[in-house]
C-alpha cells in the first residue's frame, strides 16, 4: 500500500470477497469492489433481499454494509496479533433508493493503537448520498489459535 495509506495488511478483493462466504455479507449480495490507498468500496443490490416492505431500501441493510466495510477496512490497519471488533455505529438514512445498486465508500477519520472511526458513505448509482454511517471500532489481541 502507499507511504500515506493506513492499511498494513496487503490483500485482495478476491480474497476479502472469500471471507464473505456462509456470513450474512453472502445472502445480501455484498461484494468488495475497491480497495483504494485509503478506502475500501463494496457495493449492494436494492431488490427483494434488501429492502424493508414498502419497497425501499432497508435502513438495517445499509447499517450492516458500513458495518462490513468500516470493519473490514479497519481490519487491515493492525499486527497480525490484532484484530477489530464494532463497539458503536450510527447511521443518517439520507435518501430513499428503490432500485438497482448502492456502493458504499469506508474512509477513516481516526486510525490509533486502541480504536479507529471510520465513515462510511452509501450512495445510489447516481451518486446520490442515501446514508451515512459512523463506525467505531476496538483494536483487540487476538487469541493464539489452538493448533
Amino acid at each position: 500500500m502507499g507511504h500515506d495509506s493506513p492499511f498494513r495488511r496487503r490483500v485482495s478483493l478476491d480474497d476479502l470477497n472469500a471471507l464473505s462466504r456462509g456470513t450474512a455479507m453472502e445472502p445480501l449480495g455484498i461484494v468488495f469492489s475497491e480497495l483504494g490507498p485509503d478506502y475500501l468500496r463494496a457495493t449492494m443490490p436494492v431488490d427483494a433481499r434488501t429492502r424493508q416492505p414498502y419497497g425501499l431500501l432497508h435502513g438495517g441493510a445499509s447499517v450492516l454494509l458500513a458495518e462490513t466495510l468500516g470493519s473490514t477496512a479497519g481490519g487491515l490497519c493492525v499486527g497480525e496479533d490484532e484484530g477489530v471488533v464494532g463497539i458503536e455505529i450510527n447511521a443518517n438514512h439520507l435518501a430513499a433508493v428503490r432500485e438497482g445498486t448502492v456502493t458504499g465508500t469506508a474512509r477513516p477519520l481516526h486510525v490509533g493503537r486502541s480504536t479507529q472511526v471510520w465513515e462510511i458513505r452509501v450512495e445510489d448509482e447516481g451518486g446520490r448520498l442515501a446514508c451515512v454511517s459512523r463506525l467505531t471500532l476496538a483494536v483487540i489481541r487476538r487469541r493464539p489459535s489452538a493448533s
